[in-house]
């Protein structure tokens, strides 16, 4: 079943999701930051066709989330590098992994831990506000419209 396109609707996430929403993407992602490069590392690793593998590596090219790097120009072999927007990607797999370990897998269950190299604890991934460091969760934030809301905004009215 083919999913509809996001590209017209005017939301991060949406758009975010037309670059990285399909679902061997995240994985992919996953074993890109764990340092795997090459196609035919990623096909054996994830057990994925090698057809929807070359579509998603080229999603996440176009988008800007990788980069090809030639290794053997003479037969178009090429390192699948993250770009710095891949990178920024980084706590958002980060939350998906601990979401997962937490009310799928369940404590004990976990594959892999991140471990903090400075001081050798787990990581447990928070989001803070920027500006005072206080811990955030959905009680704490309210949407409130940015500067190219469209007129027909989905959020609620000020002070609703």
């Amino acid at each position: 079943m083919r999913r509809s396109s996001f590209a017209d609707v005017h939301c991060p996430i949406a758009q975010s999701m037309e670059i990285i929403g399909e679902w061997w993407t995240p994985l992919i992602l996953r074993d890109a930051f764990f340092g795997v490069r090459r196609f035919d590392d990623f096909a054996r690793r994830l057990g994925i066709a090698r057809n929807v593998l070359a579509d998603r590596l080229d999603t996440l090219v176009e988008g800007g989330v990788l980069e090809k790097r030639p290794y053997d120009e003479a037969r178009g072999r090429y390192d699948y590098v993250l770009t710095e927007k891949g990178r920024a990607l980084w706590p958002v797999l980060v939350a998906l992994r601990q979401w997962g370990d937490e009310w799928v897998l369940g404590e004990g269950n976990e594959p892999v831990l991140l471990e903090h190299q400075g001081c050798g604890h787990v990581v447990h991934v928070e989001p803070t506000c920027g500006h005072c460091g206080e811990r955030l969760d959905a009680r704490s934030v309210r949407a409130v419209a940015g500067p190219a809301a469209p007129p027909d905004t989905l959020l609620p009215p000020p002070g609703s």
